[in-house]
């Protein structure tokens, strides 16, 4: 099949079968290497993510694969709300949406018995669930159907990188096809190929880390089952005894189970269904239906690169760093690390940034990559004691939190994947002004539901465009000078800097501005702690980087230069 071909019938397709036609590029008849801006390697859910973030802010790229497929299996299911609103932006975000099982409740057992439940989004007024489950291989379709639909994207399938040579000023990429190897040069060449990287192991890098010792099952299950969609985690059940079990629902009437084996466990062995299916008749009965889709065999592994960017090469997502598959942070760590790099790759590009931004990718995502392997190397520890010791404190922790709501918070089944606040990122200004809440300098943006000019219903993260800066202004209707005033002087404080989208909202109850969003439920100004006259400035990426009670000129454009490394 041709990628253009992908999802133009009225046909559901199984993206699971789909082989893409491998076709000849003119680059492989080129008297020499052709120049490219960005070569990304590796067609997974970041590479295909970086790719479209980047044709979307009018940066060519051309995408290798080394196969011709997308993923089989289930692998990577749980999608959280950062991503959903990261895929909104990318235009995929309504089909995963529409396909995936959306939950926010998770529930914990110890034996046969409830301990507790927690909720992941106990507030409203966001656009996005807490997660979606879905399996990899309807993300990577989806993706794939979007960069179809983006002319600046060159995917080419079954072809492999074998070489990697660096320069000063570009990088020399060797690449192997059917029909023979051939050169390119790229300004920038972005490693997204997983967790046994060609392209690191080219330039001579290596993961490193700690490999537990402890092996899971995962088994992909089809059946009628009458349960929630919600994450139910057991410690010890009597079905599994001294081992623990995780159940996720995902599409098609597919569930995921997850059984600990213990590290003495042969893989190859306990893959083959005579084996699973003994496990899952103890989980389900002997008497249940289903049928078995698919299974593998993983080992739990914390590790990461030392450094994720090596002069011109960048790495990604699982190539850059890997974490046990508990807290579902594998895949979101990835694709936020492919929302920090695109932005900037493309304002370098475009000549509205220096090279010193590219910097701040690895600043920020070793540091968001450290928190998410602390993360999991607890989860790990507590799901998986190797000392009898640590056994006993783990089962006390859960007989108490039977009772006692202190205790659950020592509970830990995988905490689940949060974005980092990146509080010491060098792209932040302090805080001049006193503010309450989550929102500082760092922090990821907060959703709210708004009212648009036109009059119909929004959420506040769609207002924001792609590559470019946001400040928001907030203000009263009923001082509509004022307000248009303080945006004047914010689009005036961008000039000549960066491309700048100016918001302005009005707080909810006063009259209507013309052109303002309305703060519908007020939800905006408490969860930035905003009075009117005050200015929030996010990044491209929808991080806060700045804010202001009052901000005038010289703040905002200094502001601005601290974003961009230009300060």
């Amino acid at each position: 099949m041709k990628l253009s071909e992908l999802g133009r019938t009225d046909t559901p397709v199984d993206y699971q079968k789909v082989r893409f036609d491998y076709e000849r590029s003119p680059d492989q008849d080129a008297p020499r290497p052709v120049r490219h801006p960005v070569v990304v390697a590796g067609a997974g859910p970041v590479g295909m993510c970086l790719a479209i973030d980047l044709a979307q802010q009018n940066v060519p790229v051309v995408l290798l694969d080394n196969d011709d497929t997308l993923s089989v299996g289930s692998r990577a299911i749980c999608f959280a709300k950062r991503t959903l609103e990261i895929f909104d932006r990318l235009g995929v975000g309504q089909r995963m949406m529409d396909k995936g099982v959306s939950w926010n409740i998770g529930k914990v057992f110890f034996d046969d018995e409830l301990l507790y439940s927690f909720d992941l989004l106990p507030e409203t007024g966001h656009e996005r669930p807490a997660f979606i489950n879905l399996q990899q291989y309807y993300c990577e379709g989806y993706l794939a159907e979007r960069i179809a639909q983006l002319p600046l994207i060159d995917l080419r399938w079954k072809n492999r990188v074998v070489g990697v040579e660096r320069h000063d000023d570009h990088v020399v990429v060797d690449i192997e096809t059917p029909e023979g190897e051939y050169r390119l040069e790229a300004d920038y060449l972005v490693g997204c190929d997983g967790s046994k990287s060609t392209v690191r192991q080219l330039i001579g890098q290596e993961s490193k880390g700690r490999v537990f010792r402890d092996r899971f099952l995962i088994a992909d299950i089809k059946m009628e089952m009458d349960r929630p969609a919600e994450r139910w985690f057991w410690f010890d059940p009597p079905f599994h005894r001294n081992q623990s079990v995780l159940l996720h629902m995902q599409p098609d009437g597919v569930w995921r189970v997850d059984f600990q084996l213990g590290w003495d466990a042969d893989p190859e062995v306990e893959k083959r269904p005579e084996n699973i299916k003994p496990r899952i008749d103890a989980l389900l009965g002997r008497d249940a239906r289903y049928e078995l889709e698919w299974a593998s065999v993983y080992t739990f592994a914390c590790l990461r690169m030392d450094k994720f960017r090596h002069g011109r090469v960048f790495f990604a997502g699982d190539s850059a760093h890997g974490v046990s598959p508990f807290g579902a942070r594998g895949a979101n760590s990835g694709i936020q690390d492919a929302e920090n790099l695109a932005w900037k790759l493309a304002m370098v590009i475009h000549g509205q940034a220096g090279d010193a931004l590219l910097d701040s990718y690895g600043a920020e995502r070793e540091y968001a990559a450290d928190e998410n392997i602390l993360n999991s190397t607890r989860a790990t520890d507590f799901i998986t004691p190797k000392s009898e010791i640590s056994r006993l404190f783990r089962d006390a922790a859960l007989c108490l939190a039977r009772k006692h709501p202190f205790a659950r918070s020592i509970v830990n089944s995988g905490r689940l994947s949060v974005p980092a606040t990146l509080r010491d990122s060098p792209l932040n200004t302090p805080d001049s002004d006193p503010f309450e809440g989550r929102m500082v300098p760092g922090a990821p943006a907060a959703d709210a539901p708004v009212r648009l000019p036109d009059g119909s219903d929004g959420w506040l993260l769609r207002q924001f465009a792609t590559g470019r800066f946001a400040a928001m202004v907030y203000g009263d209707g009923n001082h509509e000078a004022e307000l248009l005033a303080a945006a004047e002087q914010l689009s005036r404080a961008a000039e000549g800097l960066a491309p700048l989208e100016v918001l302005r909202i009005v707080a909810q109850g006063t009259r209507p501005c013309s052109g303002a969003i309305v703060d519908k439920d007020g939800l905006i100004a408490q969860r930035y702690d905003l009075k009117p006259g005050n200015v929030v400035l996010l990044r491209p990426d929808q991080h806060v980087c700045a804010r202001w009670r009052r901000a005038g000129i010289e703040p905002v454009r200094v502001a601005l230069r601290t974003a961009l490394c230009a300060a």
